[in-house]
């Protein structure tokens, strides 16, 4: 029943970061859709880290390079997102209102990605990890 509830939480918050996103591009003051770019971060930033978890046998309690090396092009991926809006904006292709619900619909969105890898990213038997 937890997992409903949480499955359907993260569900929420993804529909809320799309509905922001959507309106920084499609409202009839802004009406450019340059800001949609940001659509490929938010599938990318989640790679880097589910191929080193595959790869990388979980008993050592030590930090190991390969994950490491996955947070960090993780990151990298996250902070571009967010740079992006910003370069448009600073470039005049978007107002600075679409960049800032592109901004909110980034925080949205990538707080309902580390939402779910701290809810499904356990070893249990409703684990992402069977994918």
């Amino acid at each position: 029943c937890a997992l409903i509830a949480a499955l359907i939480t993260l569900s929420f918050g993804g529909a809320v970061g799309l509905m922001f996103l959507m309106l920084g591009c499609a409202l009839p003051q802004y009406n450019q859709y340059w800001p949609l770019f940001v659509l490929f971060f938010y599938i990318l930033s989640p790679i880097p880290y589910c191929i080193a978890r595959r790869l990388v046998d979980d008993t050592d309690a030590t930090s190991n390079a390969c994950k490491e090396l996955a947070i960090f092009l993780t990151t990298g991926i996250v902070v571009s997102a967010f740079g992006l809006p910003v370069v448009f904006a600073r470039a005049e292709l978007i107002y600075w209102g679409a960049c800032a619900l592109v901004l909110t619909g980034n925080t949205v969105i990538f707080a309902t990605i580390l939402g779910f890898f701290l809810v499904f990213g356990s070893n249990d038997d409703f684990s992402w990890q069977q994918w």
